[in-house]
């Protein structure tokens, strides 16, 4: 196609107004300029109808009680408001909390809870967040006869209790919890009570900054490589170091749930995870030390891994240092993952790494299993060691571990079954990670919620749900797999026509499920389905949100790129669309990397799920009368980590594919088609500009686009930048802005907290773009980070997206 003339092109009504475009050559009057500015300034909306299908109410998240007899419903808000992004924040060592709470910054959204029961003759119980409250954190107690949750408040987080027999809420303590690091409390394993990390009581204002520095930051390395990622929000000077001791210190310490009453254990600290044994009596508690770095963030401190014992002991178990020299695609040597076996009374198992954890270096095992029993003063268990990187260990009821490995060069996984008194241990699962027709699926945990809980088994079963990827699309799945003959049995697969997964097993003998069920027409709801009978009940009788939406169009395409790779894609046509029209495009897509062009070209999805958007998705053009490409493929195929060699070729071959697969279908013109993209898919949607003539117009958002500015690799890239120079600079959109003469609207939130994509990435992209002449607008969103959420930036990002539509595709 001929590349199109930049600046021209239809102005959406209603939406024109302060939009400056200027003109090659052209230079914008001090009115214009103004405009411009006036715009920028205030929040757009798009039409009605796409509001209403924000606003909306979705359907609530679920949580099984471990008696399988109630569930609990949680609902959020559809949208947050831009004045509770405003409020105050520190930016701490990789977190971001709201020193007025001690919370999360982004704290959980939970606006109300029901407890509905299963059974069919009782009555549901529902608790609503108070006025200017949110509630987080549910869940369920280990005996089933409460359900705990938090309720976060402007001035502390509060613990509260409903008793599931009453349907009755109580506080079970005040609003003194630290949740600076997370979740704040855990339910002690016999369920009479939970498990916290306090504030300290009468710790005074917070650190005041000096009124002059008292001297340089100084920054000193000690030769040995230390390739980190850039990550954001690290502690700078002495003054951020002051105040991350100040909010994250913590008391640990027991409430009861009978009386309330608080007993403090040990003494303050610094303490990033605390866990309870299931023998209820020993605590497993990571304390993080100073000096602090300013390289990394607070998940990679130094650290002393320690079990308090009932006795007031505490057993170091590990220490381990700063882990600022962890190898490109490694992990930190020494213990790590220390994780309570919750089979065992109290016996701890961690995974230590065999290779230096150096992913390159030569080594006949990865990583090694151990293992310590109470009373913690006998020499350590070697448990399992693994040719492959261990990625997980899940337990069974029986004691039975799941042990997931892989190994990054091959893309290849395998789980080890590792069964006590059986001897050797058993491969259980050993394929392909990038073969999704060949995943087994995931062992189904017990009910409850709680972190770290065991699988769910029945004699020597236990049950794996997946997704069933096949060459028709996803079909959901449950399986039974008998731990001793490795035999397995399909007990439920989503029909066709519907998208339902198997979220519990509800009865002993697997005849009854819970399940989640959907279908182009039927929004999620919840059911009880039994299996003997293929009668079903149900639990959730959501309505449809967005009507309009069932009037669009979908449709799965299959295609090839010019050498063989199968491809794939969605078409969304809009409501209203008539056979035989050619509508302006938009294709929204995400490169991947894979091996081999056979995985590349396997279907993922399913074309039977209902249509719900949310956020700031491209989809919702549809109610605007745009067809969309979701999803097209842009696989990068190549072997080891060479993938990226021929990154820019493969990326235009696939678009190019695409386009002729909509071209060929009759519902697009080739120059009536933009591509857009988030995060990576920004690159992507920049790379194409640069190196192709294939689009009208481009959106990226949040976005990365000089790639020496993450000199230690990126995405799936392993090699550093003086490892494969050219690499980086061909895939740096920044190094070709000259050519880029499509329009591209930029879009990046202000505290982008995702590791390399900051802000100013796209701050030097557009000034490159505008110095060369690019039509090119900049939309920063205050407050916001890598996602959107509030609602006002939610609004105002679609209602950017469709304004640059209109403007440079021409009439809907």
């Amino acid at each position: 196609m001929s590349r199109p003339r930049r600046g021209v092109g239809r102005v959406a009504p209603g939406l024109a107004v302060g939009l400056a475009v200027v003109l090659p050559g052209a230079a914008a009057s001090p009115s214009v300029a103004q405009d411009a500015a006036a715009a920028a300034a205030a929040w757009l909306t798009p039409p009605r109808e796409i509001v209403e299908i924000l606003d909306a109410p979705r359907t609530p998240d679920l949580l099984v009680s471990p008696n399988r007899d109630v569930v609990a419903l949680l609902e959020r808000r559809p949208m947050r408001s831009i004045a509770e992004l405003a409020r105050p924040m520190l930016r701490l060592a990789g977190y971001r909390i709201d020193p007025r709470n001690s919370a999360p910054w982004r704290s959980p959204g939970v606006t109300a809870i029901t407890l509905q029961p299963l059974g069919p003759d009782r009555e549901a119980a529902r608790v609503v967040a108070p006025w200017g409250t949110t509630l987080g954190w549910a869940r369920f107690a280990p005996d089933g006869r409460h359900l705990s949750y938090a309720v976060l408040r402007d001035t502390g987080v509060e613990q509260w209790v409903l008793d599931v027999g009453t349907g009755v809420p109580r506080p079970l303590t005040s609003a003194s919890l630290n949740a600076t690091w997370g979740e704040p409390c855990a339910w002690l394993a016999d369920s009479s009570g939970v498990l916290c990390r306090f504030r300290m009581s009468a710790r005074g204002s917070p650190p005041e900054p000096p009124r002059a520095p008292d001297g340089p930051i100084v920054r000193e390395s000690d030769g040995r490589p230390a390739p980190v990622r850039t990550y954001q929000d690290l502690l700078a000077d002495p003054h951020d170091d002051a105040l991350f001791t100040y909010h994250f210190t913590s008391q640990i310490g027991t409430v009861a749930l009978a009386t309330g009453r608080r007993t403090d254990i040990g003494r303050p600290g610094l303490f990033a995870r605390v866990a309870g044994a299931p023998d209820g009596r020993h605590l497993l508690v990571e304390r993080v030390e100073p000096p602090f770095p300013r390289s990394v963030p607070a998940a990679r401190f130094a650290r002393s891994i320690e079990i308090w014992t009932p006795g007031g002991r505490a057993v170091e178990v590990a220490r381990r240092p700063v882990a600022d020299t962890v190898p490109i695609g490694g992990v930190p040597t020494g213990p790590r993952a220390h994780r309570w076996n919750p089979t065992q009374p109290a016996t701890v198992v961690w995974i230590e790494a065999r290779d230096g954890g150096d992913p390159r270096r030569e080594a006949a095992h990865r990583d090694r299993m151990g293992s310590l029993a109470a009373p913690f003063d006998e020499a350590p268990e070697e448990l399992l060691r693994t040719e492959f990187r261990v990625t997980g260990v899940a337990w069974s009821e029986d004691g039975t571990a799941l042990v997931d490995t892989a190994d990054r060069a091959t893309r290849w996984r395998r789980t080890w079954l590792l069964r006590p008194g059986a001897g050797d241990p058993r491969r259980l699962f050993d394929r392909s990670a990038e073969d999704a027709y060949a995943d087994p699926g995931t062992p189904l945990r017990r009910p409850g919620g709680a972190p770290g809980r065991a699988i769910l088994q029945h004699g020597d079963h236990i049950y794996l749900t997946g997704r069933g990827a096949s060459p028709q699309g996803d079909h959901p799945f449950l399986d039974r797999l008998d731990l001793t003959t490795l035999d397995r049995e399909r007990l439920f697969e989503s029909p066709a026509g519907r998208y339902e997964q198997a979220l519990a097993v509800l009865a002993t003998d697997d005849g009854t499920l819970l399940t989640r069920r959907e279908s182009r027409s039927e929004p999620p709801n919840y059911f009880v389905r039994d299996l003997e009978t293929g009668t079903e009940r149900a639990v959730t009788r959501h309505v449809d949100p967005a009507p309009l939406l069932r009037q669009v169009r979908r449709q799965r395409l299959s295609y090839t790129r010019a050498d063989g790779v199968a491809l794939g894609a969605t078409l969304y046509l809009p409501p209203g669309y008539r056979d035989g029209e050619r509508r302006p495009l938009l294709m929204w897509a995400y490169p991947r990397e894979y091996t081999s062009a056979t995985a590349a070209g396997q279907v993922r999805g399913s074309a039977e799920r209902f249509l719900d958007v949310r956020g700031a998705s491209h989809l919702l053009l549809l109610a605007a009368g745009y067809a969309i490409l979701d999803g097209p493929a842009m696989p990068i195929v190549g072997g080891g980590e060479t993938a990226n060699d021929n990154y820019v070729e493969q990326l235009v071959a696939s678009a190019a594919a695409a386009i002729d697969a909509v071209v060929d279908l009759g519902v697009a013109d080739r120059d009536r088609i933009a591509i857009g993209g988030h995060s990576y898919g920004a690159f992507m949607t920049a790379n194409l500009l640069a190196h192709s003539d294939l689009f009208r117009a481009g959106i990226a958002r949040s976005g990365a686009y000089n790639r020496t500015l993450t000199p230690f690799g990126f995405q799936n890239e392993r090699r550093t930048f003086w490892e494969a120079p050219e690499v980086y600079g061909a895939m740096s959109p920044f190094f070709h802005a000259p050519a880029i003469d499509e329009p591209l609207l930029l879009t990046h939130g202000a505290i982008d907290d995702n590791s390399g994509t900051f802000p100013l990435q796209s701050e030097r992209f557009y000034a490159a773009l505008a110095g060369h002449g690019a039509t090119v607008r900049y939309v920063t969103l205050p407050h916001e980070s890598h996602g959107y959420v509030a609602r006002e930036s939610v609004l105002h990002v679609v209602a950017e997206m469709l304004r640059w539509c209109d403007l440079h595709l021409g009439e809907r």
